[in-house]
């Protein structure tokens, strides 16, 4: 069976504070860090073949921590960057909740609409991390196991997308990968399932909050 393993990236000092990132370029924070290198080393020993990771810097460092721990290339994929949060990007949560609350208790209904007026819809990243999936599945061989190294909301949408979730059943169902965990997908004959979701190193239990 081929496995493909969704790794949400570790703590930055913006998730700690409740700030909205989207696609700010923020880095690990030190307790970040050493989430990724906790992770990397129960990451490392299920011998996976291929890294591939958003190029923004807080999951690319993270996906560099297996890489050192395997001997592995990073394949950048700038198709699994966040969610574009538009004008939300670098405002704290509460600032967020009082001026556009009224999409704030869409999103909490299960609704799509574009986040931050001139970012995206989970819609357009579920289309985009799709294809990165497509493309690594494609490019697996038998019994391989890969890791996509991303973020909250793309790695939430893209997890739903293969098993055959809608956006509202995901959204409403799954609570979001905490820093540094991961879900498992493993191809049976009739298709991807999910073997295993928001696993992690205990110690690296962060922020479980999708921005």
């Amino acid at each position: 069976m081929r496995r493909v393993i969704v790794w949400r990236h570790g703590e930055t000092e913006h998730n700690a504070g409740g700030i909205y990132q989207g696609q700010l370029d923020s880095h690990l924070s030190d307790r970040g860090r050493q989430q990724a290198a906790e992770a990397a080393a129960a990451l490392a020993a299920r011998r996976p073949t291929r890294i591939v990771a958003s190029d923004l810097a807080r999951a690319a460092d993270t996906a560099q921590a297996l890489a050192d721990a395997t001997g592995l290339v990073v394949e950048p994929d700038p198709r699994l960057r966040e969610i574009h949060v538009g004008r939300w990007a670098g405002l704290p949560h509460t600032e967020v909740v009082a001026g556009w609350s009224d999409v704030i208790e869409a999103i909490d209904r299960g609704e799509d609409p574009r986040r931050g007026e001139t970012g995206e819809s989970v819609g357009d990243v579920q289309a985009r991390v799709r294809e990165v999936f497509d493309d690594l599945v494609g490019r697996m061989g038998e019994d391989e196991t890969a890791v996509l190294a991303t973020h909250g909301v793309a790695s939430r949408t893209l997890v739903a997308g293969v098993i055959g979730l809608t956006y509202q059943q995901s959204w409403l169902a799954l609570v979001g990968l905490h820093n540094c965990h991961w879900a498992e997908l493993v191809e049976h004959r009739t298709g991807w399932r999910m073997e295993s979701w928001n696993v992690g190193v205990t110690a690296s239990v962060g922020s479980v909050t999708d921005r």
